[in-house]
Order: C-alpha cells, then sequence, then structure tokens
C-alpha cells in the first residue's frame, strides 16, 4: 500500500488488514461499494491498482471489465491478492517507481493509497508516466476534512467537533476495533488544496470530484452520521493537455 517509513507500517499489519477487509460487510468500503462502482464505471481498457492491498478494489474493476494489474510495495498482501486471483497481473513495487512501460493504462485508481506515501507528488508522477494520454486517475482518500475531527458520540446525529486547524500536513495514527478485528492505521492527512496542488504539478486536471454518501442497509447503520458529512473524497483526474493554436 505505501513507500519508505509507512511501507513498515503496512508491513506489520498486513494479517490485520487481510482479515479486516475481508469480513463480509465490515468495513465503510461495502457501505460505499456501489458508489464506487458506478464512479468508475464499466470498461475494457487495462486498469492499474496502485497500492492494492488484499485486492478488493482490483476484484471490483476486474468484475467492471478491465484487464487489471495489482501493484502494492507489500508482498504480504500482494500475495493475499494474487491467492484471491484478485488480477490478471501482479507487481510487488514502490508506487514512486513502478517497473511498467510508459503509457500503459487506460485507467489508473489510487483507492486510499495517497495518506500513505511520503511523497504524494512522486506518486501522482509516476502514475502519469504510465497513464495513456487518453486515460483516467481515479482517487480516494479519507476526506481531509474528516481527518481533522471527530464524533462527540455514537448516535447518529451527534456533532462533529473539530480539533486543530484543517491546514498543514499532519501525521494520524490510531486503532479501531469492530465485531472483534483489530486494525491499526497510520498515514498522513493534508488538506484539499495540496492534493490539487500535487496534481497540477504532476500533469494533471482535476475533471470531476464526488463526496459520496454511504449505503446505511444491511447492518450498516452505524455509518448514518457520514450522511450529514462526507467520509471520502473522490477525484477524477485527467492529464491536462494544453489548448493549440
Amino acid at each position: 500500500m505505501a513507500d519508505s517509513t509507512d511501507r513498515k507500517h503496512w508491513s506489520s499489519v498486513a494479517q490485520e488488514w487481510i482479515a479486516w477487509a475481508r469480513a463480509p460487510n465490515h468495513d465503510a468500503f461495502w457501505a460505499y461499494r456501489a458508489a464506487l462502482r458506478d464512479f468508475i464505471g464499466q470498461g475494457q481498457g487495462d486498469a492499474l491498482d496502485l497500492g492494492c492491498g488484499e485486492g478488493r478494489v482490483s476484484r471490483e474493476l476486474k468484475s467492471l471489465g478491465y484487464r487489471v494489474t495489482a501493484t502494492d510495495a507489500v508482498v504480504e498482501l500482494a500475495q493475499a491478492a494474487a491467492e484471491a486471483g484478485s488480477a490478471d497481473e501482479y507487481v510487488v513495487a514502490d508506487a514512486k517507481a513502478l517497473p511498467l512501460k510508459d503509457n500503459r493504462f487506460d485507467l489508473v485508481v489510487s483507492y486510499n493509497l495517497l495518506m500513505d506515501v511520503d511523497d504524494v507528488l512522486a506518486v501522482l508522477t509516476e502514475a502519469r508516466r504510465v497513464m495513456r494520454a487518453t486515460g483516467r486517475l481515479l482517487i480516494s482518500i479519507v476526506h481531509p476534512f474528516a481527518d481533522r475531527g471527530r464524533f462527540a458520540g455514537t448516535a447518529a446525529d451527534a456533532p462533529f467537533v473539530r480539533e486543530g486547524t484543517y491546514f498543514g500536513r499532519q501525521r494520524f495514527e490510531g486503532m479501531e476495533e469492530r465485531d472483534g478485528l483489530r486494525m491499526r492505521f497510520a498515514g498522513w492527512s493534508q488538506p484539499l488544496e495540496a492534493y490539487a496542488r500535487y496534481l497540477r504539478k504532476a500533469g494533471f486536471v482535476i475533471a470531476a470530484l464526488r463526496e459520496p454518501l454511504p449505503d446505511t442497509s444491511e447492518g450498516r447503520g452505524h455509518l448514518a452520521k457520514w450522511t450529514r458529512m462526507p467520509l471520502f473524497l473522490w477525484l477524477d483526474a485527467r492529464i491536462w493537455q494544453p489548448e493549440s493554436d
């Protein structure tokens, strides 16, 4: 999922993550799954799942019709993705230095990866290198505002309390426990402006932005509070094509 310091973290929690992510209807992914599939859309081209983890986004891409290459810097996670038949090809590599050809992919998906890397610009620059000129880069991150506060209670109408400042780059570490499973998270939180700046420097423009709502049916009522403010931010970015005279 990550590089450098954060690779060590994800290597240390790889088995926790595999159990956490694969428990049916367990974490927030399942409440946003239908919206994510709609955001990606059906396709027939070559897709890269950048920071694939145990492979669940790769599996969604395959079911949508894409030929999928799954990459991760953590060997255990890439192996888990392969064991589940998540993709068509698997690569263990740092997201900043992919052993992949230029201009290869119609779609690059970075699902909750950019919070886990030290150098966002380097990862985006590498994504641009392996994308075709007409390709799409789809990014999911935890919403920058959601990172800077907490709900003051478990009720659906509990107020959200901002803590500190929204601005600046901040390290986060935390642990979640649910239904007998534990997951330790760590990474970086940055405001939306920072991501927009990185994208522009890497040669992208933002074509679309989504703040998706969760599906709170089927035992997901605990996520109802996220119908009042966004948990995730999704971006659709394209390679900037300067207008010619």
